[in-house]
């Protein structure tokens, strides 16, 4: 890991002595925590005059997603750093104006500078690293601000450019309800994998009309087996509401009503055609569906995914159908479930066979409703980051040594969230906190 460092503030400072104090004996964990919770901050964000660009890590460009879950844990001290709330702030700021410039794109340059995969025969700018259209990337920048906007109580971001950003995720969205008579995106990249491409001429796989958006890619750039990315347009619901209530304060009354307005129709369209009765489980829900009849029984390491809908706020975690979806996608009914001598988790497509994700087993402990898993999965962290005290994408489940992406902040950030969770300490308004206030609730009544 090669780069430039930052300052660590004291309000992060503060987290880490609190980790600390919270396992006084176990030195893993605390150089664990230490190197992970302060990776994004000390090592990706880079500060220019437009604001602060994040890079991925070992890519030097901004994924509206990456970046949005990567700043994500330090949305628990924004209330009392300003410093921190203005990085935040900026980070939402140029994902906007990213997505104003091209709300099909999925990662961006810092400068104009051509670089990119522009070899993909789509249309870019040279603003755009790479424009492989993800729902998830539109969900995750709404996710962000109203985060943010709980977490610090700064009205300020709600404005005209807000608005803006909204209306332009709202039209692309709506457009691909009908991806085959109405879509503009087309996607097709030579000489390299399948999942890299979309088939058709660059259209994709024949789908028809659900109430749901369409997506080209998955949250691990992979492309759609089928058009319907069911984890993505949970999100998009979330999200969606999120949006309303963000409009509702600011009285844009109209595109509040549009918004929810679709975000009934997407969960219609998930209930209606993204679960089936599976003759071990029971009713589940599928990863994807081209609303014809196909569906896609599997669950991928990153999130969006089918484990995280409780942790993204689409189910609470208890849900009867999340439960039967957990436990099919949590064996060696799915695909990518992997179980080995180190560890036993979900992996994907987009790794080599048998890696279990880092990120994935964060979703799986913030989603856990027993304690002893929980525990397995600390354990798991603890065996698993080969010696180098980082997270990383995947990991032999025999061999841990054995890793892709040395340096990808993404991960860190997910197991400090998880190790924050452990501890009580969540993001303002997120559905973690919200589900674990009613848990105190209830214990109360």
């Amino acid at each position: 890991m090669t780069t430039e460092y930052k300052k660590i503030p004291a309000s992060l400072k503060r987290v880490i002595n609190r980790v600390k104090d919270m396992y006084p004996n176990d030195k893993e964990i605390q150089k664990l925590f230490e190197n992970c919770f302060i990776n994004t901050y000390e090592t990706t964000l880079k500060e220019d005059e437009a604001g602060t660009f994040v890079i991925t890590g070992d890519i030097p460009a901004m994924w509206l997603r990456d970046s949005s879950a990567q700043v994500r844990p330090y949305l628990t001290v924004a209330s009392e750093d300003r410093e921190i709330a203005s990085m935040l702030k900026q980070v939402i700021e140029r994902q906007w104006a990213y997505i104003l410039h091209d709300p099909y794109a999925n990662a961006f340059n810092r400068t104009a500078d051509n670089k990119g995969h522009h070899q993909d025969r789509t249309k870019m700018s040279p603003w755009i690293w790479e424009r492989k259209y993800e729902v998830d990337s539109l969900c995750y920048p709404i996710q962000l601000a109203y985060l943010y906007w709980k977490a610090t109580r700064d009205n300020s971001i709600l404005n005209p450019t807000l608005k803006k950003v909204v209306e332009a995720i709202y039209e692309v969205w709506k457009v691909e309800q009908n991806h085959e008579e109405n879509s503009p995106y087309l996607f097709e990249r030579d000489d390299c994998r399948v999942s890299d491409t979309l088939l058709r001429n660059g259209k994709g796989g024949y789908s028809v009309k659900t109430g749901m958006t369409w997506s080209g890619f998955r949250p691990s750039d992979d492309a759609c087996l089928y058009g319907y990315l069911i984890p993505a347009n949970m999100f998009a619901v979330v999200v969606l509401d999120y949006a309303r209530e963000m409009l509702t304060v600011m009285k844009e009354t109209e595109l509040a009503e549009k918004v929810t307005k679709l975000s009934r129709e997407i969960k219609a369209g998930i209930e209606t055609y993204g679960k089936v009765d599976h003759p071990v489980f029971g009713e589940i829900y599928v990863y994807e569906t081209d609303g014809d009849g196909h569906v896609n029984l599997m669950d991928d390491a990153n999130v969006p995914s089918l484990l995280s809908m409780p942790y993204l706020g689409y189910v609470a975690p208890t849900d009867q159908t999340y439960l039967n979806t957990r436990e099919f996608i949590l064996s060696r009914h799915n695909p990518y479930y992997y179980e080995g001598g180190k560890a036993s988790g979900i992996g994907s497509p987009h790794t080599p066979d048998h890696y279990v994700w880092h990120i994935a087993l964060a979703i799986q402990g913030m989603t856990a409703v027993e304690r002893g898993e929980k525990d397995r999965i600390l354990a798991t962290f603890k065996n698993t980051h080969g010696s180098t005290y980082y997270m990383h994408e995947g990991f032999d489940a025999d061999r841990p040594e054995n890793y892709t992406r040395s340096w990808f902040a993404w991960a860190n950030s997910m197991f400090s969230e998880f190790i924050l969770s452990e501890m009580g300490i969540y993001v303002p308004g997120s559905p973690l906190e919200r589900q674990k206030g009613k848990e105190l609730d209830n214990r109360v009544l």
